[in-house]
């Protein structure tokens, strides 16, 4: 983890609910910081979860490392502290993609099935991200229709996310974890669809496979307690994977 020397963090471009994102003097480089709050329910319920945003820095960085040598194409370039991740600039396309295993948490809620259920092939759902809006599920017919993205980012998309979930499915399952199901979100630049944002307990359903324990934010969600012990205990299981 060695900062680069050229870049200097300037004014914040933009705060979210876990992170916020600062520019640099290189206008094709962006640093994220990532932040110990957390929220659910659409931000109805909030708190800070200590150490969150260290533990998630550090597992986006290694599992982003860990799709480019699989030949996926993603926004990071490298961490630069406990908090900070120096990323490639890009347009966010505004969806939510998600991409579920096993039924589990609004899935089972809506459709009435059991959670639990494993599914006969992978899901993959998009949401358009607007909170005021509660995030809705919309159809490819409305992303295309309302320009959110083109028929070719999205196909490019759907493809990535699936190619995704095998990469993350074979990683987790060596760390002992079932991946349930994950949200991913991607960005546009000059060299094309880019995985964005981040990869962590905050973003993946995991349940140890052993014990069926939760591991990610549910932990949170549900007043399960521990929260933090468990975001630790996922990126030490990741990294002994990896061995790094």
């Amino acid at each position: 983890m060695v900062k680069d020397k050229g870049i200097e963090k300037k004014e914040m471009l933009y705060e979210g609910k876990a992170k916020q994102v600062y520019v640099t003097e290189d206008a094709s480089k962006v640093i994220v910081y990532f932040k110990d709050d957390a929220t659910a329910f659409n931000g109805k319920k909030k708190s800070q979860i200590e150490g969150k945003g260290k533990v998630n820095n550090h597992l986006s960085s290694l599992i982003y490392t860990y799709l480019e040598g699989k030949g996926v194409k993603t926004h990071f370039i490298q961490r630069l502290s406990d908090r900070e991740m120096l990323v490639k600039a890009v347009t966010i396309i505004p969806l939510e993609i998600i991409v579920r295993n096993v039924a589990a948490g609004s899935m089972t809620r809506q459709l009435g099935v059991k959670e639990g259920t494993v599914l006969k092939k992978p899901i993959v759902e998009y949401s358009l991200k607007k909170d005021e809006l509660g995030d809705p599920f919309v159809n490819e017919d409305h992303i295309i229709a309302l320009e959110w993205a083109t028929e070719e980012e999205l196909n490019k998309i759907r493809s990535e996310a699936l190619t995704i979930n095998k990469l993350l499915i074979e990683l987790f399952s060596k760390a002992g974890l079932k991946l349930i199901d994950f949200k991913l979100e991607f960005g546009v630049n000059k060299d094309g669809v880019l995985l964005a944002d981040e990869i962590s307990p905050d973003t993946c359903r995991l349940w140890e496979t052993r014990t069926g324990r939760v591991m990610d934010k549910d932990r949170f969600r549900k007043d399960m307690g521990q929260v933090s012990e468990h975001y630790e205990e996922v990126l030490e299981r990741v990294s002994k994977v990896l061995a790094v």
